[in-house]
C-alpha cells in the first residue's frame, strides 16, 4: 500500500504541476495546519519517551488557495519557519501567471510578510533630500499593486476572544475594493474550511487518530493525493452551474445543475475527472521553470 501511495503521489504531483500553471486569481488565502507525525516504531521506546518525542516532532501542512474558485494552489509539509514560508510562496509564484499579483490574506504569522516582499518586490532609488552628500542606496520595496492583510486572532484558554485586521501592504481602501466584488470582508474563513476537509479526508491529518504518518514524506504523499482529488475529482456544491435546459434521468428527478470542480471554475479543465483518469493520464512534456 505504501509503495502504491508513493507511485501515485509522483503521478499526481506531475499532473498538478502540468495543469496548475499560469493561473489568474484575484485573491489567495494562505494558512498552516498542525499535524503530528509518528516517527517512532512500535515498541522501540517506552510510552513515556514516545509521548515526549511526539511532542517535539511538530510539523505543519501549508496551504494556499483561491477562495473564489476553491482551487488549492499549493500544499506542502514542513516546520513553521521563515524558510518554509519562502518555499511555499515560491511555489505559489510558479503557479501564478507572470503578471498576476493577487490580494493575499493570511493569519498573523509574521514571516509571510518577508516571503511575499521577497517575491513581489522591486528595487527603488530614493530621491536625494540634500544637494551634497552620498547618493542614497537603492531599497527593495513592495510592488505598487501588492495587497496583503492579516487576520490576527487573540486566544485565551484555547478560545478565540478577539479578531483584528492588519493591513501590511497596500491600503485598506484598495483591499476592500477587491473584496467588495465578492461581497466579502477581510477573512481567512475559506482556507480554514479547507483545513476541515483535510482533517476529515486525510487520515493522518486528524487530531485524535491512530493512523499518524511515520515521516514527512508519507504525509506529503497523502496531501498531494488530497490536492488533486480536491481540485479535479470532487465537484463542489457552491460552484455548480444551472443547466439551460433540464436533462431527464432514468426514473429520477430532472438534472438542473452541472457539477463543477475548482479546476473547472478556474478554467483549467472542462470536465470532472475520475481518480482513475488522473492516475492513468500521460502527462506530456512542458517547459518547466529552471531552478537557480
Amino acid at each position: 500500500m505504501l509503495r502504491w501511495l508513493v507511485e501515485a503521489a509522483e503521478q499526481l504531483k506531475t499532473f498538478s504541476r502540468y495543469f496548475l500553471c499560469a493561473v489568474h486569481v484575484e485573491q489567495v488565502q494562505l494558512d498552516e495546519l498542525y499535524a503530528v507525525l509518528r516517527e517512532v516504531k512500535a515498541g522501540a521506546l517506552t510510552e513515556h519517551d514516545a509521548i515526549e518525542r511526539l511532542e517535539r516532532s511538530r510539523y505543519w501542512v501549508w496551504t494556499a488557495m483561491d477562495p473564489e474558485s476553491k482551487l488549492l494552489l499549493v500544499i506542502d509539509v514542513g516546520t513553521r519557519t521563515m524558510a518554509m514560508a519562502q518555499r511555499v510562496v515560491h511555489q505559489l509564484v510558479q503557479r501564478l501567471a507572470p503578471d498576476c499579483v493577487p490580494l493575499f490574506l493570511t493569519d498573523g504569522f509574521k514571516d509571510y510578510a518577508m516571503a511575499l516582499l521577497a517575491h513581489f518586490g522591486h528595487w527603488m532609488q530614493p530621491e536625494r533630500r540634500q544637494d551634497k552628500g552620498p547618493v542614497p542606496k537603492p531599497r527593495w520595496m513592495p510592488l505598487p499593486g501588492l495587497l496583503y492583510a492579516q487576520v490576527v486572532k487573540s486566544y485565551r484558554h484555547r478560545r478565540i476572544v478577539g479578531v483584528k485586521h492588519r493591513v501590511v501592504f497596500g491600503t485598506q481602501l484598495a483591499i476592500e475594493q477587491v473584496l467588495a466584488a465578492c461581497g466579502w470582508t477581510i477573512n481567512t474563513a475559506f482556507i480554514e474550511r479547507l483545513h476541515l476537509d483535510i482533517r476529515q479526508r486525510v487520515a493522518a491529518g486528524g487530531r485524535r487518530v491512530n493512523t499518524l504518518c511515520r515521516g514527512e514524506e508519507g504525509l506529503l504523499a497523502q496531501m498531494v493525493l488530497f490536492q488533486t482529488y480536491h481540485n479535479f475529482v470532487v465537484p463542489h456544491a457552491s460552484l455548480r452551474q444551472p443547466l439551460p435546459v433540464a436533462e431527464a434521468t432514468n426514473g429520477g428527478s430532472a438534472k438542473v445543475w452541472r457539477p463543477y470542480t475548482p479546476a473547472m471554475a478556474a478554467g483549467l479543465t472542462d470536465h470532472v475527472w475520475t481518480l482513475q483518469e488522473v492516475l492513468l493520464f500521460r502527462v506530456p512534456p512542458w517547459p518547466q521553470p529552471q531552478t537557480v
